[in-house]
């Protein structure tokens, strides 16, 4: 009899990269303060949902994510599971630049006078996200820079060996994953992620992804219900 995985896929939370504006792929940083109370609604939120497996990227941020949400939930005895498939986007030399300097960068390449316009319109989906991440594998002058091809390649292959591994044993399971935002959208834009997909994704937006028969269904992208509450929960500090 087949089994069905449920994914509960992630952003971490906020980082001191991400308040700084600044690069955030294969380099890393901790959690804020802010960063950790997201990360702690967001279990509060997940509390009524059995997990029987956690994975999380190989970059800091997401196993600090993967703890304190795990601490909120009530499941602390769950390992913890790191995949380098699962992690960001390398940005090469943009790496723990300015935000403004890359995204600017972009934004003139595709000859948008203003950044804003191009983030209205890659929104809006007149200009898609994997044209957008090919342009900064374009302009990376240190050549390090991954392609969205390459990004949905190795994320895809991590999320498909998860699923085989915990489908082996013919059980229904509720699988958590925390990852990065843009390597979500490389992960489940092909999957059918491209047409729910609203905006960026917030720090710890959960995406909701079911596995059977060997085929994904991505159910939500951006969620951010599961924040919202545990919001209004008491959470443990």
């Amino acid at each position: 009899m087949s089994s069905t995985i449920t994914f509960y896929i992630a952003r971490h939370g906020k980082t001191l990269l991400n308040t700084l504006d600044r690069v955030q792929g294969w380099c890393d940083s901790p959690l804020t303060p802010e960063g950790i109370e997201v990360a702690q609604f967001l279990g509060a939120g997940l509390r009524d949902i059995r997990l029987d497996a956690v994975y999380s990227s190989d970059l800091r941020r997401t196993r600090q994510t993967a703890e304190v949400v795990l601490s909120q939930q009530g499941q602390t005895d769950l390992p913890i599971n790191e995949v380098y498939g699962f992690r960001e986007a390398c940005f090469g030399s943009f790496e723990s630049d300015f935000n403004t300097k890359m995204w600017g960068n972009v934004a003139l390449f595709l000859q948008y006078v203003k950044m804003e316009d191009m983030y209205r319109d890659v929104f809006h989906g007149k200009i898609s996200n994997k044209e957008a991440l090919d342009v900064i594998s374009k302009l990376d002058h240190m050549g390090l820079a991954e392609t969205f091809e390459q990004v949905e390649t190795r994320s895809q292959s991590a999320l498909r060996e998860v699923a085989a591994k915990e489908t082996a044993d013919g059980k229904d399971k509720n699988v958590l994953v925390i990852a990065h935002g843009m390597s979500i959208i490389c992960m489940l834009q092909s999957l059918g992620g491209k047409e729910l997909l609203k905006g960026h994704l917030e720090n710890a937006a959960v995406c909701k992804v079911t596995y059977r028969d060997g085929k994904f269904d991505v159910q939500s992208m951006g969620d951010m219900s599961y924040v919202h509450a545990g919001r209004s929960l008491e959470v443990k500090k």
